[in-house]
């Protein structure tokens, strides 16, 4: 049983170059798309480096009352908009009773922050009783289901249209991938419909009110609003619809091919709400490029179904929808059928950070209450320069401490802890550097309080392994037998010491809010990164470095001297000794 374990021990051992070729490939590769993405330092919390202060008033013209459940429900959104995964260090807080506080640590985008942290995100789908052309292109053709573009402007400015998983044929207008819009999906059922009235306007203008009969004086108002509405001027159309609830008939404004178009729209049949579920995706099936899929829960799909089952039986342009996204027009696909199930997408010229924008607006829901910007401001550093430089200054005390104790106690074996450390700082560096893009990661004083924190979990995991070692030289063994030996026991200690220090990470992490969830995602990344560096790291290099003569042969200086240790006398093999033999048979 001896010679196979001898010889798995010899595999082990003459392999350690393949682990250390491994990290270094791994430290190459990420401080490469480090200096590639131009993001060479680790974004700073707003605590170090000050950012932006936005300053937002609640109103309630969404008949929701301004208390205390709706600003908290708000400030949860927001705070889940701008900081979905707790590290970009933004902070969302109320102020009195109407107002809300959004601090932006400095390095993050605030013109895009500024547009997610107040955007209602209010989404409906209206049935669509008239459009046209405005401004200087009103001699240009209204889309129609065989001629305009496929796309229209999402709020971001950027272009989509809608287009339905069940899709009919070829005569359908959303078969054709040039039309202004295709049949949108699977979900929701209006509560009312466009009347006979409406569905006889033209698409030039609304000759009578979605209500049938005798034009009233507030539907005359909208007839008139409608016809002075020009949506190529940017003051107007931001007005467009504004105050207008979803029971409402309304005006809108929305962009296909460069060209503005207004419309007329009939009461809310699906409300946004019944979206429950929204994702951006790239179709690599078709043209489309970045989608935003939604998915509807059962009320909404069955109202979808009924509503554009009625739309499909009308006339252009009383058979289209508009998606009216916060007062805006995304889109007005064509309904030739009804649409049943319970999923939908919106497509069209999408960029990646559009897509992920919108969607991340109609997952997280709409805010209870619309609130208008009141001041933009940029703050300066709550700490400072001169807390960030004495934070720094206490991590490199403790590592300087740490390190003295491994020259004076552990001598050559302190050369293998300091070159871990090494390694495991650069790693900590470049990847907190490349979080900062990557998932709005921003290094606040409690951060760093982890980082230094975590300097003795590292070096904790080098002491439990060179103990061992230790052992099995006190036990008679040479250095590179020992060094195996001592592996298992050891690499067993120290991955339940790190699970237990990651699980209390992971843990803070869940339950807590605000800076402390830096502290925890700090400390969880480093106890990870301690595991990978000691098992690719300096369990490789121990086992180099046991071949070497220095180290070998225990010297006093190595850390490793038998003799220091109190060593037993090596282990030895010996025959049971003979019965004395007679003279004269000798």
């Amino acid at each position: 049983m001896a010679a196979p374990k001898r010889g798995r021990s010899a595999s082990a051992q003459s392999k350690p170059g393949r682990a250390l070729a491994l990290i270094l490939i791994a430290i190459v590769a990420l401080t490469g798309g480090m200096f590639l993405s131009g993001h060479t330092t680790p974004r700073l919390g707003i605590d170090l480096a000050g950012g932006t202060s936005i300053t937002l008033e609640a109103k309630s013209d969404q008949g929701s009352a301004i208390n205390k459940a709706n600003m908290d429900t708000a400030v949860d959104i927001m705070n889940r908009r701008v900081n979905g995964l707790g590290v970009s260090e933004a902070e969302v807080q109320t102020q009195g009773d109407r107002n809300i506080i959004v601090n932006i640590p400095k390095g993050t985008n605030s013109q895009e922050a500024r547009e997610q942290v107040g955007t209602t995100a209010k989404l409906y789908f209206r049935p669509v009783l008239a459009q046209e052309a405005t401004g200087a292109a009103a001699a240009t053709p209204s889309p129609s289901a065989s001629g305009s573009s496929t796309a229209s402007p999402s709020p971001s400015a950027s272009k989509s249209g809608a287009t339905g998983e069940k899709a009919t044929s070829s005569s359908s207008p959303s078969a054709t991938p040039t039309s202004q819009g295709r049949a949108v999906t699977d979900a929701l059922k209006a509560d009312s419909t466009p009347s006979a009235s409406a569905k006889a306007s033209s698409s030039a203008s609304p000759s009578a009110s979605a209500s049938g009969g005798t034009a009233t004086s507030s539907e005359a108002k909208l007839q008139a609003q409608y016809a002075a509405l020009d949506c190529s001027k940017k003051a107007q159309r931001t007005k467009a619809g504004e105050g207008a609830k979803p029971g409402d008939t309304t005006v809108g404004c929305g962009e296909y091919g460069g060209v503005w178009y207004k419309y007329l729209l009939g009461p809310a049949a699906v409300a946004g709400t019944e979206v429950k579920k929204a994702q951006a995706v790239f179709d690599t099936q078709t043209a489309a490029g970045w989608q935003v899929t939604m998915t509807f829960n059962s009320k909404g799909a069955s109202k979808f179904a009924d509503i554009t089952g009625k739309l499909a039986q009308n006339t252009q342009p009383q058979n289209e929808f508009g998606i009216v996204l916060d007062g805006q027009v995304v889109s007005s696909p064509t309904v030739s059928s009804s649409i049943t199930g319970g999923n939908a997408q919106i497509s069209g010229s999408f960029t990646q950070e559009e897509a992920q924008n919108l969607a991340n607006m109609l997952s997280y829901g709409a805010l209870p209450l619309s609130f208008k910007e009141q001041s933009v401001t940029t703050v300066t550093a709550a700490l400072g320069g001169e807390q960030l430089h004495a934070g720094l200054l206490a991590g490199a005390i403790g590592l300087a401490l740490v390190v003295i104790y491994l020259v004076a106690y552990y001598r050559g074996l302190s050369i293998v802890a300091m070159a871990s450390l090494l390694v495991s700082a650069i790693l900590t560096y470049v990847i907190m550097a490349l979080l900062g893009p990557a998932i709005g990661f921003a290094l606040n004083l409690p951060a760093v309080c982890g980082a230094i924190v975590a300097i003795g979990i590292t070096a904790d995991s080098f002491i439990v392994y060179f103990e061992r070692i230790r052992d099995e030289i006190r036990e008679g063994r040479s250095l590179r037998p020992a060094v195996e030996r001592a592996w298992p026991r050891a690499r067993r200690t120290i991955l339940v010491s790190d699970f237990v220090s990651f699980l209390a990470a992971a843990v803070l992490f869940v339950v807590t809010v605000g800076k402390v969830q830096g502290f925890a995602f700090t400390l969880g990344l480093t106890t990870v990164l301690d595991v990978v560096v000691v098992f690719f790291f300096t369990k490789p290099l121990m086992t180099l470095l046991a071949r070497r003569k220095f180290f070998a042969s225990g010297s006093k200086w190595s850390g490793l001297d038998p003799k220091s240790l109190g060593a037993k006398p090596p282990l030895r093999r010996t025959r049971r000794p003979a019965a004395p033999a007679h003279t004269k048979e000798a």
